[in-house]
């Protein structure tokens, strides 16, 4: 080896990871942020969602702190961060957005309710200097066009002066859905008695799966394909860990019977899930929540906190494929 390259490998050489590097101070804060949160992977999503949360924004010294403490790499860390639309990253140089954002939906029912005018009338009456209006894909309240979300908050039928008026009065977060039926209602009528049989062995998981095939039911998201099938196909594999994983997204127009459901009625749900993954032999539960639906969220937690299952997953963050989909998510553990 000559002396030239022996000077160029040393010149090249590098005693840690490639691109910016987290500093003391920014990795205290993001561990603040985090507040004792799980550092495995999988919670990624979940823990940049906290750190946004947190200050508004993802500032790329503190993806570089997230990637540092995760013991990830920034490309794996700022690739998560710039999929999901409601992720604001911050890249060195450029200014914060205002600490408040306001999202107006501008799907074909709140486009046809108002929407674009509605746009421009709070761009013009509101103090831009203090808040941001953007423009949002369908937010999953097609019945109350037009809507706007003042931080987590929707407004149903928003006006600017509604919108306004929730600013002002500092509305920005999402209140807990009334007139659901807890869990004690929902116990007292019989509830988690099929769930508590199937689990311990008093009803038989193939009975189960007979009667929902006796049912007829039918995958309105899998191509009509028969539930009871579909259950059954999944029970006799054998070799690798099954898991539920629950879509509720609802981004097409048209499209909030998850939501309006949930808030009614979200032990039915619930145990509905329980009852799947006992019945096809799997483990953990997870449920994927849009990040719009914070209302629905904050009312599944409070219940679940009262079920303590410990196999049921909240998540803010979903990549599906079917049968063959997998989970890319920020999870919470209830």
């Amino acid at each position: 080896m000559t002396e030239k390259t022996v000077q160029f490998s040393r010149k090249r050489a590098r005693t840690g990871p490639k691109g910016r590097t987290a500093t003391p101070e920014s990795r205290a804060e993001v561990r603040t942020m985090l507040n004792g949160a799980p550092l495995e992977r999988e919670f990624l999503l979940e823990n940049l969602h906290c750190i946004q949360d947190s200050v508004g924004f993802l500032s790329a010294r503190h993806l570089a702190a997230l990637a540092a403490e995760m013991k990830m790499s920034m490309a794996e860390v700022y690739e998560a961060a710039t999929f999901y639309h409601h992720f604001s990253v911050v890249k060195e140089g450029e200014t914060p957005p205002p600490e408040l954002t306001v999202r107006v939906c501008d799907s074909l029912s709140c486009e046809m309710a108002g929407a674009r005018e509605l746009l421009s009338a709070l761009r013009a009456g509101g103090d831009l200097a203090k808040m941001r209006v953007v423009r949002a894909p369908c937010v999953g309240r097609c019945a109350e066009a037009p809507v706007a979300v003042v931080g987590h908050n929707p407004i149903s039928r928003a006006t600017a002066d509604s919108v306004l008026s929730a600013i002002a009065s500092g509305e920005t977060k999402a209140e807990i859905p009334s007139g659901a039926t807890g869990f004690a209602a929902y116990r007292k009528g019989g509830g988690y008695r099929l769930y508590s049989a199937l689990a311990s062995g008093e009803t038989r998981a193939e009975d189960v799966i007979r009667t929902l095939e006796d049912s007829g039911l039918r995958g309105l998201g899998g191509a009509g394909f028969p539930a009871g099938r579909k259950w059954g196909i999944v029970r006799g594999m054998t070799g690798a860990e099954k898991v539920v994983a629950v879509n509720i997204d609802e981004g097409e127009p048209g499209t909030f019977k998850d939501r309006f459901y949930l808030e009614r009625d979200p032990h039915r749900f619930v145990e509905g899930a329980l009852i799947a993954s006992a019945a096809i032999g799997a483990g953990d539960v997870y449920v994927y929540l849009r990040d719009e639906y914070h209302g629905c969220r904050a009312l599944l937690e409070r219940e679940l906190e009262l079920l303590r299952t410990g196999r049921i997953f909240l998540c803010r963050g979903f990549i599906c494929g079917g049968e063959r989909g997998r989970i890319f998510a920020g999870r919470s553990r209830r």
